[in-house]
């Protein structure tokens, strides 16, 4: 039995409403392990095979290099490429892919400064790292 084109279409658009994400599931990535000198449009060309692209931004910062976001317009995109291109080989490099958790994010962000201000407190109280332990 032959089925046409729109039969097919609508079959798969049923069957992405139904299926169920996990909560981490979302339409912004978080990539790692990027070359350094990939460029945007080496980036658009690598992640909008999965879906359209609302965002990508490439982090041009020391702390930043080899990292990306990429925002999709769909989520169900955005899980097709987290599926596909994690651990993806980009000029021998392999691809980690993330979805974007910004709970975590802060939470680091959060260590860090709580980091900064600790180690400023001891220097002004002369305190040293031998002396803590």
């Amino acid at each position: 039995m032959r089925r046409g084109r729109a039969y097919i279409m609508a079959t798969l658009e049923e069957r992405r409403q139904n299926m169920r994400l996990p909560p981490e599931v979302n339409r912004i990535l978080f990539v790692r392990n990027l070359p350094f000198k990939i460029t945007a449009e080496e980036m658009y060309d690598i992640f909008g095979k999965y879906g359209t692209i609302f965002q990508i931004r490439i982090g041009d910062k020391p702390d930043t290099r080899g990292t990306a976001f990429v925002v999709y317009d769909d989520i169900y995109d955005a899980k097709n490429a987290v599926d596909h291109l994690s651990g993806f080989n980009v000029c021998g490099r392999y691809l980690i892919v993330l979805y974007y958790q910004a709970q975590r994010m802060q939470a680091r962000m959060d260590t860090k400064k709580k980091r900064a201000e600790l180690d400023k407190l001891k220097a002004q109280h002369g305190i040293s790292e031998t002396q803590d332990k």
